[in-house]
C-alpha cells in the first residue's frame, strides 16, 4: 500500500539489548527522528519486557530480530501502528529493514511510498468449564504441545463449517499442534512439514507434530473461520499453549482453545515487494553454488 502521505509526530522504539549493537542503532535513529522534529519514546528491554509505556504512536521501530517484531505486532495489535522491522537479528523473514537502509525506507514512508505490507493475525480464548481463562492475540503461530519429551498427546479438532456449526476434524494423536498464520508458516509450522503461504494471504495452516498417524496432514483453511482445540481429559503429559514461542499457557484436561480471525492487521513497512522472496530464497537456501534465482546476482 502506498500513495498516502502519513505524518510522524511520535515514534516508538522496541529496542532488544540482547541484540548486538541495538543500544548503538536506537540511538542513530532516535537522534535523526529528533532532528525532524519527532517526538521519540525508547522500550528498551534484555530478555523478558517490562511494562509497555502507554501512548499513541504514529509508527513503531522494531530494532532486533523477528521474535522483537513478533513482540511489538501483539502489543499494537489493537491501534493500525505500522512498524518499520530494523534487522539485528540472524534470521530476517520478518525484519527485513537492514540497519543501512533504515533512514531511506523511513524517507519512502513519508512520501507516502513505501510499501505496506498487511498480515492477519488470529485471537486466541482458552475456555475451562464455561468460562474463559486466557486470551492473546498471535501473528505468527499457536501452539498447543506437549510439556514431556517425545510424549503423545490427544487433541479433538473442529473447525466452522457454517456459522455457529463446527464439523469434526477428528482427534489428532500426536506431539502437538500448530496453527499458523501465513506469516507463521515459515517457522514451527514449516519444521512440522507445514507449507510455505505468502504472508499476505488469507489462511490458516493446520499441521501436527510428529503425528501417530502418517494420514494426518497439514491442512490449510480460511483465516475467518474460527477453529476449536480441546485437549482430551486423559493424558501422560502436561500440555502447554505456546503463542509465537514467547507467551506460555499450560493447559488442563477439558480445556478448548478456541483460534478466531482477528479484525486487526499487522502493518509492517517493508524494504520493498520482493524482500520476502529473497528472504526465502537466501535463508533457505533455494540458489545452487554459482547460480541464481530470476536472473539477479545471489
Amino acid at each position: 500500500m502506498a500513495g498516502t502521505v502519513p505524518r510522524v509526530r511520535k515514534a516508538i522504539l522496541f529496542v532488544n539489548l540482547h541484540k548486538k549493537n541495538a543500544g548503538a542503532a536506537a540511538d542513530e535513529i532516535r537522534g535523526e527522528l529528533e532532528n525532524q522534529g519527532v517526538e521519540v519514546k525508547a522500550f528498551s528491554f534484555d530478555g523478558r519486557p517490562g511494562s509497555f509505556p502507554k501512548g499513541s504512536w504514529d509508527i513503531a521501530f522494531s530494532l532486533g530480530g523477528d521474535g522483537t517484531v513478533l513482540y511489538a505486532a501483539r502489543t499494537l495489535a489493537r491501534t493500525a501502528t505500522p512498524i518499520l522491522p530494523v534487522h539485528l537479528g540472524t534470521l530476517g523473514f520478518l525484519a527485513s529493514v537492514e540497519m543501512h537502509e533504515w533512514s531511506a525506507v523511513f524517507g519512502q514512508w513519508l512520501a507516502g511510498t513505501a510499501r505496506l505490507s498487511r498480515r492477519c493475525m488470529f485471537e486466541l480464548s482458552v475456555e475451562r468449564e464455561g468460562r474463559s481463562v486466557y486470551g492473546n492475540v498471535c501473528l505468527n503461530d499457536a501452539v498447543v504441545s506437549s510439556m514431556g519429551i517425545a510424549k503423545l498427546i490427544r487433541l479433538r479438532v473442529k473447525a466452522e463449517a457454517a456459522q455457529g456449526e463446527f464439523a469434526d476434524l477428528g482427534c489428532y494423536r500426536a506431539d502437538g499442534l500448530v496453527v499458523a498464520t501465513p506469516t507463521g508458516s515459515t517457522a514451527y509450522s514449516m519444521a512440522a512439514g507445514g507449507p510455505i503461504v505468502d504472508p499476505e494471504m488469507e489462511a490458516r495452516i493446520l499441521s501436527p507434530i510428529c503425528p501417530f498417524s502418517l494420514s494426518n496432514r497439514p491442512l490449510v483453511l480460511p483465516s475467518r473461520q474460527a477453529l476449536c482445540v480441546t485437549v482430551e481429559k486423559k493424558q501422560k503429559s502436561g500440555v502447554l499453549l505456546t503463542v509465537d514461542g514467547q507467551d506460555i499457557f499450560e493447559l488442563e484436561g477439558g480445556d478448548t482453545v478456541i483460534v478466531r480471525h482477528f479484525p486487526h492487521y499487522a502493518l509492517l513497512v517493508t524494504a520493498g515487494s520482493s524482500a520476502y522472496y529473497s528472504a526465502l530464497r537466501e535463508k533457505l537456501a533455494w540458489h545452487g553454488a554459482g547460480t541464481s534465482l530470476g536472473g539477479d546476482d545471489a
